[in-house]
């Protein structure tokens, strides 16, 4: 075993020595857990090795164009993919991940050559249709989508999804008619489907029924209310209704979840300037000419509002930008010879009073009057500066089915308690949330070694970089050298396990663990890791819930022998809690996150978690007090919670 550790770490360093000596089944493991934990440069090493070892395995290929796509490389994953393929034509996996790379890189034509080869071998396989037909929109074959969809009606009768994509289809070929007959399909099977409400709205909008419009955007926000596109879209047909206040408060609301809303920005603005809000209006229009700084009809805008508030070189600077842009826009003239009036600029305005004169002779002069109506946002009439905007192209947008999601991807966390907390010498740089955990058993082993970075309890990892990796298997290399004339020094194991623990080699992490407490079996830090190990190597590449449980049930094993050596190590009932809620034993997980909150009465992720927990088990009112004190002690993440549970709490 020293052999090969210290093999391993030339290995590292010079890849020319690849040799097929290596355990190539234990490094593709590493590499599958590091890419879990989405340390995907570190992965790519691993699998990077396994196929210079052994270039006939297609699985290397396939994770490391996973890693590639997790980091944004579409190319290089497909090119991964492409040759995992080429080594064996039979996995499924290797099509669905090469049609998301050719999806992301616009090839839909290769896309669906992928997920055709894909339902050759997996015929059931819903994502697979999704994106089939997706793809054939994009290329606007609405037969060959059509015909996809019919197969996916015959398979998922009862999906109400299906039929509001057969509603995009109808929408886009222009027929209303088929669209809302799918709609009602979809609204039958489920009355909660939020595209379904969506697409009805737009197709009331452009129907001109603002009423049954909004009425549907109401319930479309109820299922999805961080949809910024819903209140922009709901303010329109309120201003259709002479609904300014109601407007309004959609743009606000859209804002807040969209801060840099060009739509929201700029139709605010207008509404600001028509209550004479005139000073906020001019905000409003301020950001939008951050976002686009030749946006003429803002910056005509703002000149009037300029002017309401006296800012009159301003508003001749804004106008004069604008005139220099389209000379013949003749109301530019207009205001702006009566604001050079206005300063005493009495040849300046005869100038431009001149330019609307010889215009008189030519055609009619323009009219200031105030115009109502929407335009579209890539319209450059600027006789529409003052109508609110809408967006080019009014539909309900599809997403790619990924089965690959990363985690900052996973939109259902919500409902996922906090992470466990771990031992660790990173944790993210950016954690305000609050101060770091003491815990005396810690605390003495950091003073005994007197490290420079010491350890900590954190449930926010870092990820490494490659300076760090390095350093940690140079640590592993002289730990192994020195338990190698001493190999029952307990401290050596302990650290090299956390070395291993950090790129992610959970088997020897585990071995020397295991060593450690057949050595020291009152080591209280050694049951902590022992059980953190174990449960990354579930949460990593054990697939099958049953081995899962198994897993869980040993980490329990180990935090409860953590509890009874040193009962107040309140992370330890945190940890339990967390394992006993991702068993669904909500009851437990609240007694043992009572328990940690007992010991220390700020812990907010107890908090958060524990109120998770009621809100699972069906006390809502506790699970809102929770999460409403987790908020006050920092974990900001709980009001949002806390908006969608409250009215259950008040039933």
């Amino acid at each position: 075993m020293r052999k090969f550790r210290s093999f391993f770490l030339l290995l590292l360093f010079y890849p020319q020595l690849v040799i097929s000596q290596i355990n190539t089944d234990r490094v593709l493991l590493m590499g599958r857990n590091a890419l879990h934990y989405e340390d995907y440069v570190l992965s790519i090493r691993y699998f990077n090795q396994v196929i210079d070892a052994k270039p006939f395995l297609s699985e290397p290929y396939f994770f490391r164009g996973l890693a590639k796509f997790y980091l944004e490389d579409f190319t290089g994953a497909e090119a991964d993919c492409a040759k995992a393929i080429e080594i064996n034509p039979f996995i499924p996996r290797n099509y669905e991940l090469r049609g998301l790379c050719q999806i992301n890189l616009k090839d839909f034509s290769g896309a669906i050559r992928s997920y055709e080869k894909l339902l050759d071998i997996e015929p059931m396989n819903k994502n697979a249709w999704h994106n089939l037909v997706l793809c054939h929109i994009e290329q606007k074959n609405y037969q060959a989508a059509n015909d996809g969809l019919d197969q996916m009606v015959r398979f998922w009768s009862k999906d109400p999804e299906v039929y509001t994509t057969r509603a995009q289809v109808a929408l886009l070929e222009k027929d209303t008619v088929a669209c809302l007959a799918q709609v009602e399909k979809a609204l039958d099977i489920n009355p909660y489907t939020e595209r379904a409400w969506a697409i009805r709205a737009l197709v009331s909008y452009e129907q001109k029924d603002y009423k049954k419009a909004e009425e549907a955007l109401d319930k479309a926000i109820l299922q999805n209310p961080r949809e910024t596109g819903y209140y922009v879209n709901r303010a329109l047909a309120r201003y259709y209704q002479s609904n300014l206040r109601g407007a309004m408060s959609d743009y606000d609301a859209a804002l807040d979840y969209d801060p840099k809303n060009y739509l929201a920005h700029f139709n605010r603005g207008l509404l600001r300037a028509q209550v004479g809000d005139d000073n906020r209006a001019i905000e409003d229009f301020n950001f939008v000419l951050e976002l686009e700084p030749d946006n003429m009809m803002a910056l005509f805008n703002r000149a009037l509002m300029l002017n309401n508030t006296g800012d009159y070189q301003g508003a001749i600077r804004d106008i004069s930008a604008v005139i220099k842009e389209y000379p013949d826009f003749l109301l530019g003239y207009q205001y702006r010879a009566e604001i050079k009036r206005k300063i005493g600029d009495i040849n300046g305005a005869e100038r431009d009073e001149f330019v609307l004169l010889k215009a008189q002779m030519e055609r009619d002069l323009p009219n200031k009057k105030k115009t109502s109506g929407t335009r579209k946002k890539s319209s450059r009439n600027m006789d529409d500066y003052n109508k609110l905007v809408e967006a080019d192209t009014n539909e309900v947008g599809e997403t790619y089915a990924n089965a690959y999601r990363g985690k900052v991807q996973d939109k259902s966390v919500e409902t996922n308690p906090l992470p466990l907390f771990v031992l660790s010498y990173y944790q993210l740089k950016d954690d305000l949330n609050k101060q770091s955990i003491y815990n005396k058993t810690l605390d003495k082993w950091n003073r005994k070694q007197g490290q420079t970075k010491p350890l900590l309890l954190t449930n926010r990892e870092e990820t490494l970089d490659d300076a760090q990796v390095a350093h940690h298997f140079q640590s592993i290399t002289v730990c192994t050298q020195h338990l190698a004339d001493e190999p029952k020094q307990v401290d050596l194991l302990f650290t090299r396990a956390l070395d291993y623990y950090l790129v992610q080699d959970f088997s020897s992490a585990l071995t020397d663990l295991d060593h450690v407490l057949a050595l020291d079996s009152t080591f209280v830090l050694a049951y902590f890791v022992r059980a953190q190990v174990v449960c990354k190597q579930a949460g990593g590449v054990v697939e099958n819930k049953d081995k899962q449980n198994i897993v869980r049930t040993s980490a329990l094993s180990d935090l409860d022998e953590v509890i009874r050596l040193q009962p107040d190590f309140a992370c330890a009932y945190y940890n339990k809690g967390v394992l006993l809620m991702k068993s669904g034993q909500y009851t437990l997980a609240i007694e043992a996150y009572s328990r940690a909150l007992l010991l220390d009465a700020r812990f907010s992720e107890a908090f958060y978690n524990r109120g998770l927990a009621y809100i699972m088990n069906g006390d809502y009112e506790k699970g809102v007090s929770d999460l409403s004190r987790a908020g006050e002690l920092g974990l900001y993440t709980a009001y949002n919670l806390i908006k969608k549970y409250t009215s259950q709490a008040q039933k």
